[in-house]
């Protein structure tokens, strides 16, 4: 079992290294999306860039793609070890070995991991993006509230398991880590 979790955690990490934004601009001849805005490759700064459409095409592709891990994951791997294949996925979107390591921030990703487990989690933990959103107006803010009820979701999922906790806790501080900037820019403001 350990050669079937290594396979689908590489497999993970080169899936989560394929960042849809910066290739969906390239194809369109637009500048790379981490050069303008938040200077980050997800769907926040796509919607900023381009429109809510192709935010929504890449938010998709994201989701989907993490899906398609998850699956993997339950196939091949023990349940105790499928959050750690989640962080696999999470750190190559963080950093892709494909677009020199300079990545999004795995919340798409997450999302989407979460929900091939916990479908009715999606509703739950966007509705909570939603209201934060609309309270505070601040992405990261309602992203972290996003993914604080995913985890919780996966924990419950894996019956407290020790080591799918672990993989769990590892996934949601490498997320919030990814966001260090924001937060150092809105403590600033």
């Amino acid at each position: 079992m350990m050669i079937g979790f290594m396979a689908v955690f590489i497999l993970a990490y080169m899936a989560g290294s394929i960042n849809f934004p910066i290739i969906l601009f390239w194809l369109m001849g637009k500048q790379d999306p981490r050069s303008h805005f938040s200077k980050n490759p997800g769907a926040t700064n796509v919607r900023r860039q381009a429109g809510l459409f192709w935010a929504s095409v890449v938010l998709a592709l994201d989701v989907a793609r993490a899906a398609g891990i998850a699956w993997a994951a339950s196939f091949f791997c023990q349940p105790g070890a499928i959050p750690w294949i989640g962080l696999g996925l999470i750190t190559g979107n963080l950093f892709p070995c494909f677009h020199g390591f300079k990545g999004g921030k795995g919340v798409a990703n997450y999302l989407g991991f979460s929900l091939f487990f916990i479908p009715w989690i999606g509703l739950v933990s966007g509705a909570a993006w939603g209201v934060v959103y609309a309270i505070f107006r601040i992405p990261f803010v309602s992203s972290f509230v996003m993914t604080a009820i995913l985890a919780a979701g996966m924990l419950v999922h894996f019956h407290w398991n020790f080591m799918a906790a672990a993989g769990t806790c590892a996934t949601l501080i490498l997320i919030y880590f990814s966001h260090r900037s924001n937060i150092m820019g809105w403590l600033r403001s």
